[in-house]
């Protein structure tokens, strides 16, 4: 195992110590584990919460800044955060607008922000939930009981967090994103497997020359196993499955939210030339990409690979994704 980290009992916290020396902006809590926007109190906004085991970086610590997360809660590498945590979280956003509970399907998350959320209920504060399930490869896999949670929710917490932004109540935060978790779609390649530190080997085997076509983020099993093929047709399949799923969702030959994200290990000279195809795919079936983001943001560790996750995407959820944000990972309009 060769791996740029002190220790596998430390990664998470040393992670965090980094995170807090580069970005000041930032009140990064390392024992605690949670890390919140310094200004969060000075606006009278609803809070978004959102967290989830470490090693999908950006996710979600790189998504807490201005016109995105209020606070992300890291869990151990591939681990639920624990309902302490997102107790903790939630009190230190809530301005008396409520707060709303980001959570992708995945069992442990599931649990443990519902159990927070009961918790924080019953201190006296205002919580809703939203699920993200917008996985198309599997249902009822490893961690999870339906659709898993992938890329589209990056969608969720910035176009939430632009309407948290503008003011918007905590009920019509949560339904907008419910509205965005319900328009998109994901589907992820894996072109190999991930090695978390604490096992310090491949969490699964995947052979020289295969490919699995609808891997999870922690390298849970997909559709089925190939052999390695062009980027083009790789892509033919990955789009294909999430607009079959997205047909009957909104208007047929409405623009989309495009996301060709990375695994972990793919660079960009790679994610470019699949999303080359992916943009062909989708002109030649007539669906307009009204915007596109090609890069690492919903990872796996080292896992080489990608997602394809297209939104359909009305003139309010463009303007909320076209809203100012500036967070570690994502910065534009400000």
């Amino acid at each position: 195992m060769r791996m740029l980290i002190n220790s596998p009992e430390t990664v998470v916290a040393d992670a965090l110590r980094g995170m807090a020396a580069a970005h000041p902006d930032l009140d990064v809590d390392v024992e605690r584990r949670v890390v919140v926007r310094r200004d969060v109190r000075g606006g009278g906004r609803v809070g978004l919460v959102s967290g989830g085991g470490s090693g999908h970086e950006p996710l979600h610590a790189g998504f807490v800044g201005y016109g995105m997360l209020s606070a992300a809660c890291p869990g151990e590498v591939f681990t639920s955060p624990v309902p302490d945590q997102m107790l903790r979280a939630a009190a230190a956003v809530d301005s008396g607008q409520g707060v709303l509970f980001v959570v992708k399907n995945y069992t442990g998350d599931v649990l443990n922000f519902e159990m927070a959320a009961e918790l924080a209920e019953e201190d006296g504060l205002r919580i809703e939930r939203v699920l993200v399930n917008d996985d198309v490869a599997v249902t009822d896999s490893l961690y999870t009981a339906g659709r898993r949670g992938t890329g589209a929710t990056l969608f969720v917490e910035k176009i939430a967090g632009a309407a948290a932004e503008e003011g918007a109540p905590l009920e019509r935060v949560a339904a907008i994103a419910r509205r965005v978790n319900d328009s998109s779609r994901s589907f992820g390649v894996a072109l190999s497997a991930c090695t978390t530190p604490a096992k310090g080997s491949p969490t699964f085997d995947l052979p020289d020359q295969e490919l699995e076509l609808g891997v999870g983020i922690h390298g849970e099993p997909g559709r089925e196993r190939r052999a390695m093929m062009p980027a083009r047709e790789i892509a033919e399949i990955a789009v294909g499955a999430v607009l079959e799923e997205l047909a009957g969702v909104g208007p047929a030959g409405g623009p989309v939210l495009a996301l060709v994200n990375g695994m972990g290990a793919t660079p960009l000279l790679e994610l470019y030339g699949f999303h080359a195809e992916v943009a062909r795919i989708l002109a030649e079936r007539g669906v307009p990409a009204a915007r596109t983001l090609v890069g690492n943001y919903v990872t796996s560790l080292d896992m080489a690979g990608c997602s394809v996750t297209l939104c359909r995407a009305d003139e309010e959820l463009l303007r909320l994704w076209d809203a100012p944000v500036q967070t570690v990972a994502l910065r534009w309009g400000r």
